[in-house]
């Protein structure tokens, strides 16, 4: 019962931050009003809704990079074309000793880079070299994810007393939105500068009934690197209809460079005393496990390859780490630290700070060599990992994890925080 009473906490302080927070979506600006170099319109029937401002930025200690002017506006050049002829774009922006490039396909992070112990720079990032390569062969590389990040079970919920049947593409369940979900779709892009930071802002609607999801949701994505080199990810999102959401970021991290080889000696922390173990299909089974005493337990910073073989019967499921860990702070009003992630030979470290419970720790299981990125040099299993923001997977079809209700009037919104250093 401890387990349900932590949830119902949970629940309570997600009902109040959902009240305080309510806020109606002003108009985008309309398209005279806007410079063509302003905005990428590719896509100009998709537009609706923006979002107001998000949480003030939020920092966390022990960045590397100093303090220093704002970054450059950020640079557009075309990536690529996809087969209906629609133009996908490259916007390349640095501050803070930061340097991001991010495709209007997916929001997709196509590239990372920030300098070791020594000043040198790598890519931290997995990813290709080609949108032809993103549209046929990637496992979500840097891709903005939803309606609803990670999986639902048999692709179906009910809300309302209605049940809806969504796109199935992992076995028998839905997984990261269903087979064209908003890491396939290409999303008007506004590049900014206000005051040190440079972003860009992302918007996308999603139809009624798109893959299945009922409602008409109005999405707004902000990127931003601030003067001390951190991303900050604000998602903001309304519906017409009762809804679910569930949006995240599913960057492949390997702080010793992509390409590099494997990241079995990062050392990670993770602030969750319980994780939710998962059946065959990886669909959680309603528990909330403890990590003291398995291979789950990164309340202290250890290497991944300390325990990734220890044989526990949810990593051979698995075929390693791929499972949500249930954070010890709950829903949080603002962004707080809840992981931790050091390369010993670079020096690297990146830091997470999220308002969401979850996290999922996937350590790149299902990289087998076939896939070749930027660097020139094959993806196999263990090169990378990812470290997604979310609340928990399948948690329509589980009335003990926090809800991921939204409905109309309501605002959707959740801010995660990534800060690197040396």
């Amino acid at each position: 019962m401890q387990y349900v009473q932590y949830i119902r906490h949970i629940q309570y302080v997600q009902h109040i931050r959902h009240v305080q927070h309510v806020q109606r979506f002003p108009q985008f600006p309309d398209e005279n009003e806007v410079e063509p170099h302003e905005m990428d319109m590719s896509r100009r029937t998709v537009m609706a809704g923006a979002a107001a401002a998000g949480l003030t930025a939020a920092t966390l200690p022990g960045t590397a990079h100093a303090a220093r002017a704002g970054g450059a506006r950020p640079v557009k050049k075309l990536f690529g074309t996809l087969a209906d002829g629609t133009k996908v774009y490259a916007w390349s922006l640095h501050n803070g000793g930061t340097r991001l490039t991010v495709l209007s396909y997916g929001g997709i992070v196509h590239s990372l880079e920030i300098p070791d112990r020594h000043g040198r720079y790598a890519n931290v990032s997995l990813g290709f070299d080609t949108l032809d390569d993103y549209v046929t062969s990637s496992p979500y590389f840097g891709a903005l994810i939803g309606r609803y990040g990670n999986r639902i079970a048999k692709g179906r919920f009910t809300l309302d007393g209605k049940t809806y049947q969504l796109s199935v593409n992992d076995g028998e369940n839905s997984l990261h939105g269903g087979t064209q979900g908003f890491d396939k779709r290409v999303w008007d892009v506004e590049p900014f500068t206000e005051g040190t930071d440079v972003g860009l802002r992302l918007y996308y609607t999603s139809a009624d009934g798109e893959m299945g999801y009922p409602g008409t949701l109005r999405t707004k994505v902000t990127y931003t690197l601030n003067r001390r080199g951190e991303w900050r990810i604000d998602y903001e999102a309304t519906t017409d209809r009762p809804t679910i959401v569930n949006l995240t970021n599913h960057t492949y991290w390997n702080l010793a460079g992509e390409g590099s080889g494997s990241i079995e000696d990062h050392e990670l922390s993770i602030a969750a005393s319980r994780y939710t173990p998962t059946d065959s299909g990886l669909i959680p089974t309603g528990e909330l496990a403890k990590v003291a005493g398995t291979p789950f337990d990164f309340r202290r910073a250890k290497p991944i390859g300390r325990d990734l073989r220890a044989g526990h019967p949810q990593q051979v499921q698995a075929k390693g780490y791929d499972h949500n860990w249930v954070l010890d702070k709950g829903v949080t009003a603002r962004p707080e630290p809840v992981a931790t992630l050091r390369d010993p030979r670079s020096g690297r470290t990146l830091r997470i700070a999220t308002d969401q419970p979850g996290l999922q720790f996937y350590s790149g299981n299902f990289l087998d060599g076939t896939l070749v990125g930027t660097s020139g040099r094959a993806y196999r299993q263990g090169d990378a990992l990812c470290l997604e923001t979310q609340h928990f997977p399948d948690s329509p079809n589980h009335a003990h994890f926090p809800s991921t209700v939204l409905r109309p009037g309501r605002t959707y919104r959740t801010t995660t925080i990534h800060t690197f250093g040396v």
